[in-house]
Formats: C-alpha cells, sequence, structure tokens
C-alpha cells in the first residue's frame, strides 16, 4: 500500500476524481472498457468482492486509519490523501462517507447469459433516475430477483450515486444492458420468460395473482419515472400488473413498487 500525500491537486493521477462527468469516464479508454468511481468503504469492498479491479483510492487522512482502513488494505493500491479541504478541492464536493476508489469496468455479459440459470429477473425500461436504479438493485438483492436487465437508455448502475445508494449490491446482482432502448419481448419469451408488466390498466391483474405466482420463469418490467412503460411493451406482456391500492393513490415511485413487486413475485418462490 502506497499512501501520497496530495500536493497538486491538478496532477494527471487525480484525473478520475477531479470533477469528471461520469459519462466521460465510462468512455475513458475507449475502445477498452471504461472507468467507474465506488463512494464509501461498503461499496468499494463490494466491488471487489464482485470481480472489479481497483486503481487508485482518494480519501482523507482521518479516514485512512478510520473508517476506509480495511477496503484500503483489501485494495492494494496507491491511495491519495490530503485534509478535508484539498480533497474537496479536487472532487468539487464533501467526501462524508470515507473513499472513493477508481475502478476498471468490466465486459458486460450477454442478456441469454445472465438469464441462463434464472427463475426471476427485473427489467427495467428507460429508468434515468440513478438514485431509482440503484433502489431498485438493493430490493433485487433483499428480495431474491436473479438478475436485473436494463434498456441501454437507463441509467448506469455503475454510476456513483446509483451504487451507493444500492449499498454495493450492483455487484452482487447479475446485470446487463438489453440492446435498444426498447424492451425486447421476443428475447425474453424466446428464453423461457412470461414477461409482466407492472402498470395500472383497465385488464391489470393483482400482484397477489394465483396464476402469475405460480409462473416458472418470470419477467417483472418496470418502466420510467412518471410516462411508465410504453404501450408497445404493456401490450407485447403476457401480464399487465397493478399493486391494489387505497386513498384514491393509482401509483408508487417505481423504486417502491419494485421493492412491492420483488418481495410478492420472487420472495415467495424461495
Amino acid at each position: 500500500m502506497d499512501i501520497i500525500e496530495i500536493t497538486d491537486i491538478n496532477a494527471p493521477e487525480l484525473d478520475f476524481y477531479r470533477q469528471q462527468k461520469e459519462t466521460h469516464l465510462l468512455h475513458y479508454y475507449e475502445p477498452d472498457l471504461g472507468v467507474f468511481i465506488a463512494e464509501s468503504p461498503k461499496v468499494i469492498e463490494r466491488a471487489i468482492k464482485g470481480g472489479y479491479t481497483p486503481m487508485s483510492i482518494l480519501c482523507s487522512r482521518k479516514d485512512i486509519t478510520g473508517e476506509a482502513a480495511g477496503v484500503i488494505g483489501a485494495a492494494n493500491v496507491p491511495v491519495y490523501t490530503a485534509d478535508d479541504e484539498t480533497i474537496t478541492s479536487v472532487t468539487g464536493f464533501k467526501l462524508i462517507r470515507g473513499a472513493l476508489c477508481a475502478m476498471r469496468r468490466n465486459e458486460l455479459s450477454s442478456v441469454s447469459d445472465i438469464c441462463r440459470d434464472a427463475k426471476r429477473i427485473a427489467v427495467l425500461e428507460n429508468v434515468v433516475n440513478p438514485t431509482n436504479v440503484g433502489a431498485i438493485f438493493r430490493s433485487a438483492a433483499a428480495l431474491g430477483m436473479d438478475a436485473v436487465i436494463l434498456t441501454e437508455s437507463c441509467s448506469d448502475p455503475l454510476y456513483r450515486r446509483s451504487s451507493r445508494v444500492s449499498m454495493g449490491t450492483v455487484f452482487q446482482v447479475p446485470w446487463t444492458f438489453m440492446s435498444g432502448n426498447n424492451t425486447d419481448m421476443e428475447l425474453l419469451h424466446s428464453l423461457g420468460f412470461k414477461t409482466a408488466a407492472m402498470a395500472l390498466e383497465d385488464d391489470s391483474v393483482d400482484i397477489d395473482d394465483e396464476k402469475l405466482n405460480s409462473e416458472e420463469k418470470l419477467a417483472v418490467i418496470l418502466g420510467a419515472e412518471g410516462d411508465g412503460l410504453s404501450t408497445e411493451t404493456i401490450r407485447a406482456c403476457d401480464y399487465t400488473v397493478c399493486i391494489p391500492m387505497s386513498h384514491e393513490v393509482d401509483s408508487l415511485n417505481v423504486a417502491a413498487a419494485s421493492a412491492v413487486a420483488f418481495y410478492q413475485l420472487a420472495h415467495l418462490k424461495r
């Protein structure tokens, strides 16, 4: 472990942390795979256990022997450190979760590979809010979903906010992107999945529907914040599913809805 005191906040080795846009980090080594930033010791630890390669760590002096000590030892990479004010000057925000770690991205698996042994998967269509994506992954991990598939317009699960909100579960649940911005129903059906669109329609069945819950392989499909699923996706699904509600509330935030759906449709299968 090499502890390096920061003397120049513009040093090239700090490029990954210096207020970089995450889309820029995604393409940092093109045509090779890019970089992402993991935040907090718990998230970094789960990323390393999930097979991601750390490149360097940035943390304040007090955290080297404090909250970040364990993960610093496990990562075994250069550690750049300074006082809190200097760290904030580098990152553009106050670091309150112990450490940042620049990590290399791994090549994503195909949808077919991700789903090969899966019985219950979540499919996210155009979910662009990284906080919602992270919360959905946390629910998927906690409540027994086998994999998560995202359309290309979804927020990247490895973005710092997504992985942080997920508490690192994005590194525990298999996931990949589906080609294109629309959900590929034919592909999911070819893999043996019945498809369940979470949407409020005239023909929606309640989430505790007996036939729905007895399906051997089920893809639970959730749509964008506000607009929900596309009409084409809903029409192509085997089921349209709603969560019964009261007080004239017609919908939940997509992250909250995912937790209810996963508990009912995945938890009961375990």
